[in-house]
């Protein structure tokens, strides 16, 4: 078993270490949750509203949605495009595009990425190999951290013997409710 004064100092060491990529995911992992209510990692400049001839949806591609983007005046890095609930979404590095189907009526959507929010939401989301690599490393290092606070305080009331098991079971259990029953 690791000694109360070991685990203090390696648990104080990671966190020291790892404070700011501990920060940079909680806020950004918040961020992401919330998504679907609003894009935090970026905001609007331009909204203009549009009308456009669409295919059906059959003959939507990506050739055919980059070209409409550049016939609509939008001269931005293609990403993809997707046929949803009736309307054609196509997405550009700093623009967006919705058109209903049937209407053809629509609107061009111009932003600007938010500063630190948006590389804070870049480090949470990137796949690179050598970053997959070092996320593992600190994933290990969280584990680490949580165990090694199990061992910190080696008597009294607050132990994780006597205290902490309660703490413990009720954090792996709310996760676990969550999972099945929602």
């Amino acid at each position: 078993m690791i000694s109360p004064l070991k685990a203090r100092n390696l648990h104080r060491d990671l966190g020291y270490f790892y404070i700011g990529l501990i920060i940079s995911f909680a806020i950004s992992g918040i961020l992401m949750n919330h998504r679907d209510s609003f894009h935090a990692d970026k905001y609007t400049t331009e909204t203009r509203l549009i009308v456009a001839k669409v295919p059906q949806e059959s003959e939507v591609t990506d050739a055919y949605a980059e070209e409409l983007g550049k016939k609509l005046g939008v001269d931005d890095k293609f990403r993809r495009q997707k046929l949803d609930d009736g309307k054609l979404r196509i997405s550009f590095e700093k623009n967006d595009i919705e058109i209903d189907l049937q209407t053809g009526k629509g609107e061009i959507t111009t932003f600007i990425k938010t500063p630190i929010i948006s590389s804070m939401m870049k480090l949470h989301k990137n796949t690179s190999n050598w970053w997959i690599y070092y996320g593992d490393i600190f994933g290990l290092s969280l584990i680490t951290i949580a165990l090694t606070g199990v061992f910190m305080i080696p008597a009294g009331k607050f132990t994780f013997k006597k205290r902490g098991w309660k703490l413990a079971l009720a954090g792996i259990i709310i996760p676990l409710l969550v999972l099945l029953f929602v």
